[in-house]
């Protein structure tokens, strides 16, 4: 992601050693950290009926007999959640659970060792925090390690890690086995909603992807933090992995967050901001945020599918049967740009995009 190398963020405590110095039941957590919002809003953790997050089986759409059903599913669930969970995705298990191991890895070393691989001021690539463009600013709970995975000639080997040693090679074995499974997601999603598949894989195949890898420490005072701040993707799709079995994605729908707990092997799917402007609003883009575990540690990754940063991104004909453009035209790096350099806010940089219906 071109874009992730033209932006920075300010450097801000490491938030896994705050969380050793303050996490006691009586320990202060620093002002900045504290987010009233945490704990104010409703959660549905128990979802029954429609209310359900989709399952999408993809090994369905390969069946005759089941394929039609699958589509149907995953219509609904573009349209009417922007998430779904993915099983039977064919990633090889050995490869998931070698990444995972070497994400925990990396993280449970000393500070110094993983400064090693710190974020350069003007670039979000490497270990660090992402989204902090003042000083008096609410911060998230979270620190993280971003790399550029694709294409593998644009990689910056100064941030991926040589400690855990297989780490590197972790790295190249996921990505290179979610390259078909993202493209057979665009071709599946365009032909559930009667597009032509080539309208979204002309835009997203061989096209950068980057890897977001978050550790979220325990906090005694969860209720007081947050995660990761409420937000959209900017991105086309979110191919995003539960490394360890704590949860705490959390979606808005309704007005309300419901809990995303993963069934285990399952990938979690989101469309993001360019994907719902791609389709012109039939795919949606789904506010989502990241809460934190009182006592224990949360990890996941996440694989962010990019389009070309040169092109504008507007409605695909294909998408625009009715004649009613529903979003304004922008260029993908000004789009990027704005993501990067303002503070995480919901839907809103994707609302201001719609035109009046």
């Amino acid at each position: 992601m071109a874009g992730a190398r033209a932006v920075g963020s300010l450097p801000v405590p490491n938030v896994q050693a705050l969380a050793e110095t303050c996490n006691g039941p009586d320990e202060p957590i620093p002002e900045r950290y504290i987010r009233t919002e945490a704990s104010s809003e409703e959660v549905i953790s128990n979802y029954q009926g429609d209310m359900t997050i989709p399952i999408i089986d993809l090994h369905k759409f390969l069946s005759p007999q089941s394929s039609e059903e699958e589509y149907v599913k995953l219509r609904s669930a573009c349209q009417y959640w922007g998430f779904f969970q993915l099983i039977n995705h064919g990633v090889p298990d050995e490869v998931i659970a070698n990444l995972k191991r070497d994400i925990v890895d990396f993280f449970i070393q000393p500070l110094d060792a993983k400064e090693e691989y710190s974020q350069l001021p003007n670039s979000l690539e490497g270990y660090g925090q992402a989204f902090v463009f003042s000083e008096d600013q609410k911060l998230d709970w979270a620190d993280m390690l971003y790399i550029q995975v694709h294409p593998s000639d644009s990689r910056d080997l100064r941030f991926w890690p040589t400690s855990p040693a297989s780490f590197r090679q972790s790295i190249d074995a996921y990505s290179s086995e979610t390259k078909s499974l993202a493209l057979c997601l665009f071709e599946f999603m365009a032909k559930a909603v009667d597009a032509e598949p080539e309208s979204l894989l002309g835009i997203f195949e061989e096209q950068p992807r980057g890897l977001r890898m978050t550790y979220y420490p325990p906090c005694r005072q969860a209720d007081k933090v947050m995660g990761i701040s409420p937000h959209t993707d900017v991105v086309g799709l979110t191919l995003l992995l539960q490394v360890n079995d704590v949860q705490g994605l959390q979606i808005k729908r309704d007005g309300k967050w419901f809990n995303v707990d993963a069934p285990n092997g399952a990938l979690i799917v989101n469309i993001g901001d360019t994907l719902e402007i791609l389709s012109n609003g039939k795919f949606k883009s789904v506010e989502h945020r990241a809460v934190i575990n009182p006592n224990k540690e949360r990890i996941s990754a996440s694989l962010f599918h990019y389009p070309c940063e040169n092109m504008v991104i507007s409605p695909l004909p294909e998408f625009v049967k009715d004649g009613k453009v529903k979003y304004r035209s922008i260029s993908y790096h000004d789009f990027m740009t704005q993501f990067f350099t303002e503070q995480l806010d919901g839907r809103n940089k994707l609302e201001i995009l719609k035109l009046e219906q």
